[in-house]
């Protein structure tokens, strides 16, 4: 059968039966149907919910939690990482990070930390940011 507007089907189990209210007692929504008992919210003609105000909506929306900062977080090296793929005498820049393959982007900020040992001698650190424990390695 085409896929068509009038051949397509909602998902098993994702609609819900409809609560049928005033069906009698047995039903479980009979004599007051889920009204309560008077009052203007219980008589005809007054919306099927209850009318909220803008506060009421506000205060039950969910909410984010937390901080998200706008600022971008740095493109994480580590030393060991550059031990194994620079060769002494090398300059270590976001673009040959990048061509090495150790970061997605040249563009956004790079950050080298200090796990590992670095075992390649007179490297040259450009355009980078470095942790405290690396900058005391080259100090």
């Amino acid at each position: 059968m085409p896929l068509a507007l009038h051949t397509i089907k909602p998902a098993k189990n994702s609609k819900r039966k409809e609560k049928r209210l005033g069906r009698g007692n047995s039903s479980g929504h009979g004599t007051y149907s889920g009204k309560g008992i008077k009052g203007q919210k219980a008589r005809s003609g007054v919306g099927g919910l209850k009318r909220l105000g803008m506060k009421q909506i506000l205060l039950r929306t969910p909410k984010l939690r937390g901080f998200k900062s706008l600022k971008e977080k740095d493109q994480v090296v580590n030393l060991d990482k550059i031990s194994k793929y620079y060769k002494d005498n090398e300059v270590v820049n976001p673009e040959t990070l990048k061509e090495k393959g150790l970061i997605n982007s040249d563009k956004k900020p790079v950050k080298i930390l200090g796990r590992g040992e670095l075992t390649v001698k007179n490297l040259k650190f450009e355009k980078v940011k470095m942790s405290k424990s690396v900058e005391k390695l080259f100090k």
